[in-house]
């Protein structure tokens, strides 16, 4: 059987996204970067040519091959965490340098690519084909970064308390 990772094109900025993202992402590394040899089109010679990184375990290689190609929201990281904290730091550091907030847990960063920045247990809240899970999901739809705390009073029942942008 192959091996299945994730590919991305970019126009020049393959290795400055895959620096910035391993040093946002824990136990995540530059595996490598090949340089372009003379005749590739849209990459000058030299020039950072594919990238390969790790993201927490997940390979990703980065291939700078100028413009023809561009990145959208119909591809998107999900970085999934622990608690609201990691959702707070990673949601700000994520859009560092030029990155927009988008809704429900959705970002791009800096470099065009989308993230969506999830608490755990997520799923388990919005999808659940309930009346707690209708107000869950109804909570989570008002948000832009994700707050699980107004998320889980919102399934409770409870008062939502005044949520996160």
């Amino acid at each position: 059987m192959g091996i299945v990772h994730t590919h991305l094109w970019f126009e020049n900025q393959a290795e400055e996204a895959a620096q910035f993202w391993t040093s946002v992402v824990p136990k995540s590394r530059i595996l490598g970067v090949r340089r372009a040899p003379a005749g590739v089109p849209g990459v000058e010679e030299g020039a950072a040519f594919v990238v390969e990184i790790e993201l927490d375990g997940h390979r990703v290689t980065l291939l700078n091959a100028g413009p023809y190609f561009t990145l959208d929201e119909s591809f998107s990281f999900v970085l999934e965490c622990a608690t609201q904290e990691e959702v707070d730091h990673y949601w700000e550091a994520l859009q560092a340098g030029g990155g927009e907030p988008s809704e429900c847990g959705w970002l791009k960063d800096r470099f065009g690519v989308s993230w969506q920045v999830v608490p755990a247990g997520l799923d388990d809240l919005t999808l659940e084909p309930s009346e707690a899970g209708q107000r869950a999901m109804a909570c989570m739809l008002s948000q832009q970064k994700l707050d699980i705390h107004a998320i889980r009073a919102a399934y409770e029942g409870r008062e939502v308390p005044t949520m996160s942008s």
